[in-house]
């Protein structure tokens, strides 16, 4: 059985091109603010695909809007970290490093992700905030105005007509070394995660059960770019965003997908805005796309690498019988897979048999996958996490760790 439950060490190490680099820790200063501040570049780096980012951390001033305001954990992990992707191409990773964003405030964003108000709802909002001495107040809200109300026979129509476009928005700082040596702000992202669902409950008296409005594409490609525009134009004259006027700006926008999905959404457009503008360039398509497998989408529109994926579990449950079956993420760029995670849940009943499994699968990866693909493999039990085996795109042999 090929030598199934040969004993071997614990951890099985095949070294690979991923190894962390390591180099020297950096001092230096950063301006932040104009204000001169002590700041360490690490000096360990996972691999050129991440950014550096300076310690000490400091934390976004919207933090928690993100995780808040997207209904599928997918989603906020691929919004965060595919905005990093996009922003290799404006600001590499080998000259740039990366904080959170420190200009959106996070009650700033939040009225940003509320709807615009009417003239009548703005005067009653003032008139709610101030009652004595009603004063004019902002009215900054990105997505349509919703000017029904409860009782009002058309409150359903009306809300199909102006969903909420616009769920998130997120703010990434990319710092890089000035001539002095010291760090300071090279380049901004802005994310703008857009709904393709729009979740709402009808009032009690019309039934209050919970509605679900599909969102089309040529929708969301025109309220983003909108939004897109208008957050640009803000930061671009506010005063507050003073400091940051001449800073390169690239803004994105994020396709969410349904709150029930099994694959995150992903980004589908992106722009740079130059220095000291406020006009946005030419919109550039980003043709990204996850795959879940087994799926009818995959199978449908990658049969050749759903047939890959399903030859593996096959091979995988000829020798185990207490294998269920192989499931998986794959993340497509212009309609080429580059990278491709899989799950492998197994009940066991001792390390050695994780060991020659795990033993065994790596020799599997090794023969139904081209090393073209960046791979990771998890294998999983009841327990909890047994063992990964992970291969870079372009490595010939994988890494791979049996936890104790």
């Amino acid at each position: 059985m090929r030598n199934l439950y040969i004993l071997g060490l614990a951890m099985l190490l095949l070294l690979s091109g991923c190894a962390p680099k390591f180099g020297q820790e950096t001092e230096v200063v950063q301006d932040s603010d104009k204000k001169a501040e002590k700041a360490i570049i690490p000096r360990y780096n996972i691999s050129d695909s991440y950014y550096k980012a300076v310690i000490p951390y400091k934390t976004g001033k919207a933090r928690g809007i993100v995780s808040a305001y997207i209904n599928n954990r997918l989603d906020i992990d691929e919004f965060e970290t595919g905005l990093m992707r996009i922003a290799q191409d404006s600001f590499p990773s080998d000259k740039y490093f990366f904080q959170e964003g420190q200009y959106l405030e996070k009650n700033t964003v939040q009225d940003w992700l509320k709807r615009k108000r009417s003239d009548a709802q703005q005067k009653a909002y003032e008139v709610a905030k101030n009652p004595k001495n009603p004063k004019t107040l902002p009215n900054e809200g990105l997505n349509p105005i919703f000017d029904t109300s409860n009782e009002d026979p058309g409150y359903e129509a009306a809300m199909q007509k102006s969903p909420i476009y616009i769920g998130a928005i997120t703010e990434q700082n990319y710092l890089i070394k000035n001539n002095e040596d010291k760090l300071e702000v090279g380049g901004i992202m802005i994310g703008i995660g857009m709904n393709s669902h729009h979740y709402y409950n009808l009032p009690a008296a019309m039934g209050g059960y919970p509605r679900d409005i599909k969102i089309s594409d040529t929708d969301i490609e025109r309220e983003g770019k909108k939004a897109a525009e208008e957050i640009i134009n803000r930061i671009r004259t506010q005063k507050e965003y003073e400091s940051i006027r001449d800073i390169p700006i690239v803004v994105a926008l994020f396709k969410q997908e349904a709150a029930s999905s099994v694959a995150p959404g992903n980004f589908i457009m992106k722009a740079k805005v130059d220095a000291n503008s406020s006009k946005i360039g030419k919109w550039e398509t980003i043709n990204e796309k996850y795959y879940f497998f087994p799926s009818n989408d995959a199978k449908s529109n990658y049969p050749e690498d759903a047939l890959m994926v399903q030859n593996f579990s096959d091979a995988i449950a000829d020798f185990f019988p207490n294998f269920t079956a192989v499931v998986g993420k794959g993340f497509y760029k212009d309609e080429e897979l580059k990278e491709l995670t899989l799950t492998i849940p197994m009940q066991f009943y001792g390390k050695a048999e994780v060991i020659g499994f795990t033993q065994y699968v790596t020799g599997l990866i090794m023969e139904h996958f081209d090393n073209y693909i960046s791979l990771q493999v998890y294998i999983e039990s009841e327990s909890g996490a047994e063992s990964v085996i992970v291969r870079d795109a372009g490595e010939s042999e994988p890494i791979v760790h049996v936890y104790n």
